[in-house]
């Protein structure tokens, strides 16, 4: 298998043909022989990880030369429209191309996490096993090579996101999907978050290593920052070795990290709409901020596209049930709630999404009601009157003036770092 590791040195991004360059090389050992090849990139939720592009380049390199399926990673996400998938893979790729990822109804299980392996990696918080299923096209004997395209970035769940993730989670099954996301939550997300060895990992490289080996995976991974629109890649590691991985971890470390030397009073965070419809993916914004917001501080959400909590039916319903109760909270409903117990993932979101009365969280959603948003342990503001207080157009990434005086932490876009007081890092 080949292992290709390019990195930007000027700091302003991989150029367009270099990253051209370095895929078609990846392809070449195997060119002649491809017949029909699977791609697994991330969806619109990972909108700057340059993924789309890259998966639009591997489709124009392969069409004259095999048949090429594109199966987003969706994990418990929607599916994508057909207006998504223009925005992010572009239009020329067909739509019969696509495939969705049901994660309830698609996947075959291929092992177990054992009890005390758990139990050994969580320092005894978690003893119980975990089923690992995955989604069955990944066994079809017919893909003579799938590829597995994503970002590396801090992220709440397994410290540090992509790599194994996207087949175990984005392609995975409700049990590993459920209990990695509670042994992460508890854990504890601040221990995890922007480190590549957390408890959750460990399940990744464990699965990794027992059940994948006869499956022709090829890992393709970004590091990238964005400004506006404008997406620079500044690493791309190509291979199945996890020494790519770490490659990339040091890399999102340097550039996807920020430390802030004194804690954040106020922070304001705006969620793209086309990218952010729900606060199971809006709250990054709590996620990635929580390290760096001081006690008695406040988190405002500016949410234009945000509609619902959950990402399904019934994860919806869940949150609306028991909402951001806090850690502690959620933990002894956990315990007592049988619905929780079926749907792991949710408590630890509702953990995740919960500041533990240590500073305040206002939203301001664009298709939800006051009364909807307190019902989940929320503060609320009117999207309009957010936008004239905190308008986007007049705020720039960091520390803002506002025209009373008032000193704002503003950060356009949550998905792409991890800011963090030194302190409690």
């Amino acid at each position: 298998m080949i292992r290709l590791s390019i990195t930007s040195d000027d700091g302003q991004g991989l150029h367009e043909k270099s990253i051209r360059e370095a895929l078609d090389q990846s392809l070449q050992e195997q060119r002649a022989s491809l017949r029909k090849v699977l791609l697994i990139p991330p969806d619109l939720t990972r909108a700057h990880s340059g993924a789309g592009d890259i998966t639009r380049m591997y489709y124009q390199l392969l069409k004259d030369v095999c048949k090429v399926d594109i199966m987003p990673a969706l994990g418990t996400h929607m599916p994508m429209t057909h207006d998504e998938i223009d925005l992010f893979f572009g239009e020329e790729i067909p739509k019969e191309s696509f495939i969705v990822h049901n994660w309830r109804t698609d996947v075959v299980k291929v092992g177990q996490v054992p009890g005390q392996y758990i139990s050994e990696i969580s320092e005894g918080l978690v003893n119980e096993p975990i089923d690992v299923e995955i989604n069955k096209r990944l066994l079809d004997k017919r893909y003579d090579l799938i590829i597995s395209i994503g970002q590396v970035v801090p992220h709440e769940v397994v410290g540090m996101a992509n790599y194994s993730k996207n087949i175990f989670v984005g392609c995975g099954g409700m049990d590993i999907i459920n209990k990695s996301h509670m042994l992460g939550a508890i854990y504890g997300m601040e221990k995890i978050m922007g480190r590549d060895h957390s408890p959750v990992r460990k399940v990744f490289d464990y699965c990794q290593e027992h059940f994948t080996k006869e499956i022709p995976l090829m890992y393709v991974l970004t590091v990238t920052t964005a400004k506006e629109d404008k997406v620079d890649i500044h690493g791309l590691f190509i291979g199945n070795d996890r020494s790519l991985f770490e490659e990339a971890v040091k890399l999102s470390q340097e550039k996807n990290l920020e430390y802030v030397d004194r804690p954040f009073k106020k922070v304001v965070v705006y969620l793209d709409g086309r990218e952010f419809k729900s606060t199971w993916l809006g709250n990054k914004s709590v996620y990635r901020t929580r390290m760096a917001i001081e006690d008695g501080g406040q988190l405002i959400v500016l949410a234009p596209g945000v509609r619902q909590f959950g990402e399904d039916q019934e994860n919806d319903r869940l949150i609306r049930k028991y909402g951001y109760a806090g850690r502690l909270k959620v933990l002894e409903l956990f315990k007592e709630n049988q619905d929780l117990q079926e749907n792991q993932s949710v408590a630890a979101h509702l953990i995740h999404g919960s500041s533990d009365d240590r500073f305040s969280i206002t939203y301001a959603p664009g298709h939800l009601t006051r009364e909807e948003v307190e019902e989940v342990n929320y503060n609320y503001m009117p999207l309009k009157e957010a936008l004239v207080k905190y308008d986007p157009k007049k705020l720039k990434d960091g520390y803002n003036i506002l025209e009373d005086g008032e000193e704002i932490f503003y950060i356009s876009n949550p998905a792409l770092g991890l800011w963090a007081d030194r302190s409690k890092f």
